[in-house]
């Protein structure tokens, strides 16, 4: 069964977070190998990419794309309205910079390896100059609103439109499994962002349940956590003492020895802190209800989509 929702006297609605279909995307990175690959998998997803850019290619196009020398250049000639990074890790710090001056309101840096300097570099800049751009990432898949917009590495066909739940997740590979096993039970998601496990995300949890709980499509949150730092148990209290809609959960790292990195910089455990323990007792004692495994999480999902 594919749940949807109506509106008062059957007319459809749809919303979502941070992008959707009007969405115009510059592309940091489009003539690269990976920027090509998924900024033409994202075109023929429906997304709106617009532009990209490479200051040598400047006048080029890849695939009918235009290429420009700078992102304001970009924004100046085509009115993008966010950008997507898909350069080595030694110049993200200068292309998130460049893409705020440049005018765009929504930045999404996939790459992995940026250094954690460079991260509160740019993200404290981006609080004090430029309060209004939203950045997500970087080592993030992206972020998709099924059927409208798609920026990142998200696999578009994993995603079913027009339901009621949203999705934020710190983990790449759960990102995916959170959309597929709604899927596989018939709901669909309003907006699924992969926020990253790096040490100074651009986006945090809070950050999307904040815009979840604004959001009047979406009715219900699908959370996913991992080990390492305090962010879960910092959106725990988040959702005890500000949400009305209610949330399922996963904690990936049940099993994770204390003291080692797992998969990334993010995901380290101090002492007692950041145990994947801890932070699904935060949850619970928040009215979240938290399954042990991602199906587990998906079914108690779909039992909450159930009762809407």
């Amino acid at each position: 069964m594919q749940w949807s929702w109506l509106l008062p006297g059957g007319q459809g609605f749809e919303m979502s977070i941070f992008v959707d279909e009007t969405t115009r995307v510059v592309y940091q990175g489009l003539t690269g190998s990976q920027g090509r690959y998924y900024g033409l998998l994202n075109r023929d997803y429906g997304t709106q990419v617009v532009a990209g850019t490479n200051p040598r290619k400047a006048g080029e196009d890849v695939d009918g794309i235009p290429i420009f020398a700078s992102v304001t250049e970009a924004v100046a000639e085509t009115g993008a309205t966010a950008s997507c990074i898909f350069i080595p890790a030694p110049g993200v710090h200068d292309a998130v910079i460049e893409a705020a001056e440049g005018g765009v309101q929504f930045i999404v840096s996939v790459t992995e390896g940026v250094p954690a300097h460079d991260e509160a570099r740019f993200y404290n800049r981006l609080r004090r100059d430029f309060p209004d751009v939203q950045l997500l990432g970087p080592n993030c898949p992206g972020i998709i609103s099924p059927g409208k917009c798609n920026i990142g590495i998200t696999a578009g066909h994993i995603a079913l439109p027009g339901g009621p739940v949203g999705i934020v997740s710190r983990s790449g590979t759960l990102t995916y499994q959170a959309l597929y096993e709604l899927k596989q039970k018939g709901i669909g998601c309003t907006t699924c962002v992969g926020i990253g496990g790096d040490p100074v995300p651009g986006t945090s949890f809070i950050d999307c349940l904040t815009a979840f709980e604004e959001d009047p499509e979406t009715r219900a949150v699908m959370m996913i956590g991992e080990i390492g730092g305090s962010a879960e148990e910092e959106a725990a209290a988040f959702i005890r003492d500000n949400m009305t809609k209610p949330v399922a959960s996963y904690v990936a790292g049940v099993t994770a020895p204390p003291g080692k990195k797992m998969g990334h910089a993010g995901a380290i455990v101090s002492g007692g802190k950041g145990t994947a323990a801890a932070k699904m007792d935060a949850l619970r004692s928040a009215g979240v209800q938290v399954g042990l495994n991602p199906t587990e999480a998906g079914e108690l999902m779909a039992g909450i989509v159930a009762g809407l």
